[in-house]
């Protein structure tokens, strides 16, 4: 039995979308207002979907249960997967004692106040953002520089401001993956679009952060060390997008930004090493207390991500570990019983357990802890104290992406984006906004693309402007509005005991988040109507995919990487080994 979708229940625009619209105003009344947990939000916004669906769309009970729970399906996997075996990872190596000589390589290039902010508030917490993310670098980098004798109010909001440009590719790249399956776009093309987007925010926001920071003469004075720092991480991002996908962008453009600046600052000073006006003079560096081997032993861990992720997201390889395990399966009841403008809705589960980006990270971190030798009890307590870490989170993620697809399958996201539609030309320069709302209601650009991908996709195709356009100026306009998410200020203040002056964060972050929203939007406009050039034919690109991907089948190019990559991983591993224990914090 089937069941046809209706877009426009009230048969008047304006009304259908005022209804469709009670799910997001309930999750922001909840969040904004009531403040309220992100899971408890999130299990409002299901019931109040769920009633929406069922009573003001007339879809049956049973359909909206199994789009819900089709969405939390894939929250759970391989979004979840993802997240957990990032952090799994990331808390191997602070158990191992690695993370306080990470820390220390960094502090000790210089103690010039402006440029620690560069290394560590931008191009670390980058780092962080892209290899663990939710919350992990504001907690971590803001508690850095308030232990390196920043102000922690200054140190808080810095943070949150520097953690702008890397949020698209968080968490290895799940806000893409999230985009990608909720629009239904390219994920490759999308992760393209994204990645030029943040080379202008990139460029600009080191600026922007050292300017507001310790004002516009002492930017000037060191505005070469700025344009090193911003222009690496926005090059090197944006061709990781665009060549290898987004899962490694944050991670190789804060490599490349924080070794490019280090060897620039190797051939280049400022006349004076800055510092705020209560601490004595500066003399250029502080001391570094390990060794070359130790601090190589301390970031191998993340050479070897990044060599098993740049090897996963390969399409030959990934072909060739779907045809070794994989299973692809229709849910039942389902599936194409949803009839969507005439065709019916696929509802089809790939559970490709090896070739998924979380098994390659996962992979990571037990080659981390055999290289580190940290015995697997310890590992197996680590996993699961990271697990019971992210119980909520796991939660949130699942009942947002439950909502999003049940939106998708009852015709919420079409009512909304037919509304949005209606803003015709000027749709582009609103579309950042949209998702910078979903950012400052969830706190996470990952769950405003489940929110809102599939609107901005619609919406995009009515008008009709290049639907990536719009899709990917959600995720952008959404990084912008990090910084106010009152989930990301209440991490910043908890970590430099600023617990309760959440609202002074709020006010410090508010008119930068706006002024950059503001850029997004014209950026978009000109995107979508003046420089079309620059889109990417994902179109071509979809259709050569599926074409080679629809059966999993052995690829000897495929094998050959996968040697390759692997032999690369063995080099690290057997280097490290050979490196010693002299010096080496052991886990504890």
């Amino acid at each position: 039995m089937t069941w046809h979708m209706e877009t426009d229940p009230l048969n008047s625009t304006l009304f259908s979308a005022l209804l469709a619209a009670v799910p997001i105003a309930v999750m922001f009344w909840a969040l904004a207002i009531k403040r309220t947990k992100g899971h408890v939000a999130a299990l409002y916004a299901v019931i109040s979907a769920f009633l929406v669906a069922v009573i003001g769309y007339g879809m049956p009970v049973y359909l909206a249960a199994l789009a819900t729970l089709y969405g939390m399906l894939f929250g759970i996997f391989p979004i979840v997967w993802i997240v957990v075996t990032a952090v799994f990872l990331f808390n191997v190596t602070v158990k191992a004692g690695q993370f306080d000589i990470i820390k220390n390589s960094i502090a000790s290039i210089t103690d010039d106040r402006r440029l620690q902010a560069l290394l560590i508030a931008f191009s670390f917490g980058s780092f962080l953002e892209g290899a663990a993310g939710f919350g992990a670098p504001v907690a971590i980098t803001a508690a850095m520089l308030g232990g390196l004798g920043f102000d922690p109010l200054y140190a808080a909001g810095i943070c949150l401001l520097a953690n702008t440009a890397p949020v698209a590719f968080g968490a290895i790249g799940i806000p893409i993956v999230v985009a990608g399956q909720v629009s239904g776009i390219d994920v490759m093309a999308i992760s393209e679009l994204v990645g030029f987007n943040l080379l202008f925010l990139s460029v600009i926001i080191p600026f922007y952060l050292v300017t507001l920071m310790a004002g516009w003469r002492k930017m000037v004075e060191i505005w070469p060390a700025i344009l090193v720092s911003g222009l690496s991480f926005g090059i090197a991002q944006w061709w990781t997008a665009a060549t290898l996908g987004p899962f490694l962008p944050d991670i190789i453009a804060s490599a490349a930004s924080i070794i490019l600046l280090t060897v620039f600052l190797r051939l280049w000073r400022p006349a004076t090493s800055w510092r705020f006006a209560r601490e004595p003079a500066g003399t250029g560096t502080t001391g570094l207390q390990y060794t070359g081997r130790q601090i190589f032993r301390a970031w191998a861990p993340f050479i070897i991500l990044i060599l098993f992720v740049a090897a996963w997201g390969m399409t030959p390889v990934k072909q060739t570990l779907d045809y070794i395990a994989s299973a692809t399966f229709e849910i039942p009841g389902l599936h194409h019983t949803v009839i969507k403008e005439g065709r019916p809705m696929p509802a089809v589960f790939t559970f490709n357990y090896l070739s998924a980006a979380g098994t390659a990270i996962l992979l990571s971190a037990l080659v981390t802890m055999l290289m580190l030798k940290v015995p697997l009890f310890e590992g197996r307590k680590v996993f699961a104290d990271t697990v019971r870490a992210m119980r909520l989170p796991i939660i949130t993620i699942a009942g947002v992406l439950g909502f999003a697809y049940l939106s998708n399958f009852s015709g919420i996201s079409i009512t909304l984006g037919n509304a949005f539609a209606g803003t015709g030309a000027l749709f582009p320069f609103f579309s950042p906004f949209i998702g910078w709302l979903g950012v400052f209601i969830t706190g996470s650009d990952t769950s405003a693309n489940a929110l809102f991908g599939k609107l901005q996709q619609v919406t995009a195709s009515r008008i009709p402007i290049d639907p990536v356009v719009a899709v990917a100026a959600n995720s952008t306009g959404g990084v912008t509005a990090k910084m106010i998410s009152p989930q990301s200020i209440a991490v910043a203040t908890a970590a430099v005991d600023l617990s309760g002056r959440e609202a002074d964060i709020f006010r410090f972050t508010l008119k930068h988040s706006i002024i950059l929203a503001l850029a997004v939007g014209i950026m978009t406009v000109l995107e979508a109507y003046v420089f079309t050039g620059v889109l990417p034919d994902y179109a071509r690109t979809a259709a050569t995919t599926k074409a080679t991907t629809t059966e999993p089948a052995l690829n000897v190019a495929g094998v050959v990487y996968l040697g390759i990559a692997l032999l690369l991983i063995l080099l690290t591993f057997f280097t490290v080994r050979a490196i010693g224990r002299k010096g080496y914090i052991r886990y504890r």
